[in-house]
């Protein structure tokens, strides 16, 4: 393939537009932010888990506290008509009064043991409401974070974003002035070559793979028409030729 001295040079600032692309690329999917959201994220949802079962469990404490309660005032109602029969008088079989006394005092006693019960539901709902408004205020504060990283990454991507269709442009107009056959070989053997499908030789070094040439292949290189379009015998990228070759 033949392409003009000038061609070959102007395929190097497409590669480098190409190679800015690269790095934009990278760039936008290698943000800090990423994997700083990603392990907010993931702690977001633990602390949510948590909070949802302490919510739960409140709850549930609330309705247990509630019926624990009831149950008080159920007896303490039943011990208080008890007590109006007792006093009233109306009971007057020595029979009857000792079990309604014996009553009273069963009652009593009922009614403290569900009184240690409500305590203690209470104090255990006073611990749980503090591990809720723990967890809430924790929660709200990795959310903060989270919406922090997110509007750093989204900003970082307009910069980016915006580079990225200015060097796409470049790239637009400097890939139009390349003959479409050797754009096209180009394309190929950049895809083929981890995103670099020509390169500068400079000192008798491709700049593509790194490698010196030999004296034969500068020889050959040495000898090809100007408008010859050469290949690095070692990575087979586009050799693109200037006052720099160092033939």
């Amino acid at each position: 393939m033949n392409a003009a001295p000038a061609d070959q040079i102007r395929l190097l600032d497409v590669q480098a537009l190409d190679l800015r692309l690269s790095q934009l690329a990278h760039r936008r999917t290698s943000l800090p932010e990423h994997a700083e959201l990603e392990s907010l994220t993931k702690d977001l949802a633990q602390l949510r888990d948590l909070l949802v079962a302490a919510q739960t469990e409140e709850s549930d404490t609330t309705r247990e506290q509630t019926k624990a309660e009831q149950d008080v005032d159920q007896v303490r109602q039943r011990a208080t008509r008890d007590q109006q029969r007792l006093d009233s008088g109306a009971v007057s079989s020595p029979k009857d009064l000792e079990n309604l006394q014996r009553e009273l005092v069963s009652l009593a006693k009922r009614q403290g043991d569900l009184e240690d019960v409500v305590l203690e539901v209470m104090e255990r709902r006073e611990s749980i409401q503090e591990r809720v408004a723990e967890l809430t205020e924790r929660v709200s504060s990795v959310q903060a974070k989270a919406d922090d990283a997110t509007a750093r990454r989204d900003a970082a991507f307009e910069q980016i974003d915006g580079e990225v269709a200015t060097v796409t442009k470049e790239r637009e107009v400097a890939s139009a002035t390349i003959p479409a056959d050797l754009l096209k070989l180009y394309e190929k053997l950049r895809l083929q070559s981890g995103g670099v499908g020509a390169a500068r030789l400079y000192q008798r070094r491709c700049e593509g793979c790194q490698l010196e040439l030999n004296i034969t292949e500068v020889n050959e290189v040495r000898a090809a028409a100007p408008d010859a379009v050469v290949r690095c015998e070692n990575c087979r990228r586009i050799l693109v030729r200037t006052s720099e070759s160092g033939l």
